[in-house]
């Protein structure tokens, strides 16, 4: 079953949303006429705008905590739009005299309580994100690799959290040292070649380019290992090292195969061939 897990319904009205930094964030104004029973997206974000200045001048924390994230609009392209987790949105609707305040709160606990429900459960979590990459039109095979690649790197990550590493730009940091190591690209330059924006670039990576990067950070942890690598700067050096073996490996791949590992491929362009095959 296809599930578009960008958009969900409430009573009847559409509500985007979009998965970043771990959780769902979603469209403060499609909130917004729920609650003020609006149907004009333009009247309602008036609305907002004017909320927004009277809760600022207020000090409530609530609109700070709003980000600006690219969601798809009715005319079919992206623009940055107001967004905010169930948590901030909880503290909004308090703001917003509305009959519909108590039902759409419950609404997000429920959605919220998904996400609680996976740390409980892993496995609801694992299963989640292989229906996620199947709708992408990933095989079996990506699935699994992908799947085993995130356990490397989540021994790695507990390996650097007991060993000084505990600032959130330190775990960037390294993680991109690796990278640019073993591919010869920075995150971001990665991501460009592959015309992303927010998206993971995990999920857009080929099966190569996950085996590859599974190999830079086992061999990164099991160096920093062997030395007992702690703080950031032992560190750094560790995942120097363990981004060469596995960009070793990738250049001798290269020269007996002649083709080059790192792609420009996604999974987005993969779905429009899908689509188009289908429509033929």
């Amino acid at each position: 079953m296809d599930i578009d897990k960008s958009m969900v319904v409430f009573e009847g009205s559409k509500i985007r949303r979009l998965w970043y930094n771990e959780e769902w964030y979603f469209s403060v104004v499609d909130i917004l006429m729920v609650l003020v029973q609006q149907s004009d997206y333009q009247t309602t974000r008036k609305y907002w705008n004017k909320l927004k200045e009277r809760l600022s001048k207020e000090g409530n924390e609530s609109v700070t905590n709003c980000h600006q994230l690219k969601l798809m609009a009715a005319d079919g392209k992206n623009y940055l739009t107001d967004v905010a987790n169930v948590e901030t949105l909880l503290r909004l609707v308090q703001s917003v005299p509305s009959p519909k305040a108590e039902p759409i709160k419950l609404w997000l606990a429920q959605v919220g309580y998904e996400r609680i429900q996976e740390i409980v459960d892993p496995e609801k979590a694992i299963n989640r994100a292989r229906i996620t990459w199947q709708n992408h039109g990933h095989d079996e095979r990506w699935i699994q690799q992908r799947m085993m690649g995130q356990e490397t790197r989540n021994k790695l990550t507990d390996f650097w959290s007991t060993h000084d590493i505990n600032k959130s730009e330190e775990f960037a940091i390294l993680t991109n040292i690796i990278h640019q190591e073993w591919s010869g690209l920075s995150i971001k330059e990665h991501k460009d070649l592959k015309s992303l924006k927010h998206q993971n670039l995990r999920d857009h990576m080929t099966e190569a380019e996950l085996i590859f990067t599974a190999l830079a950070e086992m061999s990164t942890r099991k160096i920093a290992e062997s030395n007992n690598a702690i703080g950031l700067e032992e560190n750094e050096i560790a995942s120097k090292k363990g981004g060469t073996v596995a960009k070793n490996a990738k250049l001798e791949l290269e020269t007996k195969t002649g083709n080059k590992i790192v792609s420009k491929e996604n999974y987005l362009e993969n779905k429009k061939k899908k689509l188009l095959e289908i429509e033929k």
